[in-house]
C-alpha cells in the first residue's frame, strides 16, 4: 500500500523578521534590508503556489512599528507603495487575491487608494488568498470585534446572551478563511507578538534562526516536514484523532 501523501497547512501565517539584522551584517542601512524582504515575500508566494497552500498571511507591520524611527517608517511606506505597484498585476495574473487587515486609515491617502485598488482588482482570485497584515495588532483586532459586538447590542440587533465564540471570531479580521495551521517566525525569535492572538490558538507554530530575507524553498519545506509529522489533536487524545470513529483495528 503506498503511503499517503504529507499533509500540507491550508493556510500559513508568518512573521517576518530579520531584515533590518540582516541589513546591519552587511553594514547596509536598515532599509536595504526590508527590500530584500520583499524579494523573499515573492519566494514565499511563489512557493504556496507550487504546494497548494490555500491562504497565506504576512505580518507585514504591526500596530508598534509606528514608534520606530520616522525615517524608517516612511521608507517602509515608500517601499510598500512602490510594491504595489509593480506587484500587484503580476499577483493578479497568477491568481492571487490580496487584500489587507489592520488599521487603513492610519496610512496616507495615496497609499490607502492603491491597497483598495489592488484588492479590487484580485477580489475574484480563488488560486490564493494572500493577506498582507499592516498597522495591524492582535488585541486591536479583538477589541475591534468586541467594539462591533456591543454596538449591535446597543442598537437592539443582539442580545448580549447571544455573544459566543462564534459571534466574536465572525468579527475578526479573517473570518471568511480557516484558521492557520502552520505560524513560521524567522529571525530567531521565540514569540508571536501581538499577531493574530485569537486565530492562532490551535495552530502549530514553528521557530527558525533564518532571517527574512534569506528565506527560500528550502526552509519552508523544513517547516512543512516537520509540521507534517505532528499530531493536532484540538482538545482530543491521540486516539481519538488517529481512530475518529472509535475502532482501533
Amino acid at each position: 500500500m503506498s503511503a499517503l501523501p504529507a499533509p500540507v497547512p491550508r493556510h500559513l501565517a508568518i512573521v517576518m523578521d530579520g531584515n533590518g539584522r540582516w541589513a546591519q551584517q552587511r553594514h547596509r542601512p536598515r532599509l536595504v534590508g526590508h527590500r530584500a524582504g520583499a524579494r523573499a515575500v515573492n519566494r514565499c508566494v511563489e512557493f504556496c503556489l507550487q504546494r497548494g497552500i490555500a491562504a497565506l498571511t504576512l505580518f507585514a507591520f504591526s500596530s508598534e512599528n509606528w514608534r520606530r524611527p520616522a525615517e524608517e517608517v516612511g521608507g517602509l511606506m515608500k517601499l510598500f507603495l512602490g510594491a504595489l505597484e509593480r506587484e500587484v498585476d503580476e499577483l493578479h495574473r497568477l491568481g492571487v487575491r490580496l487584500r489587507f487587515i489592520g488599521e487603513r486609515a492610519r496610512f496616507d491617502a495615496p497609499l490607502q487608494a492603491r491597497m483598495q485598488a489592488a484588492e479590487a482588482l484580485t477580489a475574484g482570485n480563488a488560486r490564493l488568498a494572500l493577506t498582507i497584515a499592516a498597522s495591524y495588532g492582535g488585541r486591536q483586532d479583538i477589541a475591534s470585534a468586541a467594539r462591533a459586538l456591543a454596538e449591535d447590542v446597543a442598537a437592539g440587533r443582539l442580545r448580549p446572551e447571544q455573544i459566543d465564540e462564534d459571534a466574536l471570531g465572525a468579527r475578526m479580521a479573517l473570518a471568511d478563511l480557516p484558521a492557520p495551521d502552520l505560524f513560521i517566525r524567522t529571525g530567531g525569535e521565540l514569540r508571536i507578538s501581538n499577531f493574530l492572538l485569537w486565530q492562532l490558538a490551535y495552530t502549530e507554530l514553528w521557530f527558525t534562526d533564518t532571517l527574512w530575507p534569506e528565506v527560500d524553498a528550502g526552509v519552508l519545506d523544513a517547516a512543512l516536514a516537520d509540521y507534517a509529522v505532528r499530531e493536532r489533536r484540538f482538545g482530543l487524545t491521540g486516539e481519538q484523532v488517529r481512530h475518529p470513529s472509535g475502532r482501533t483495528s
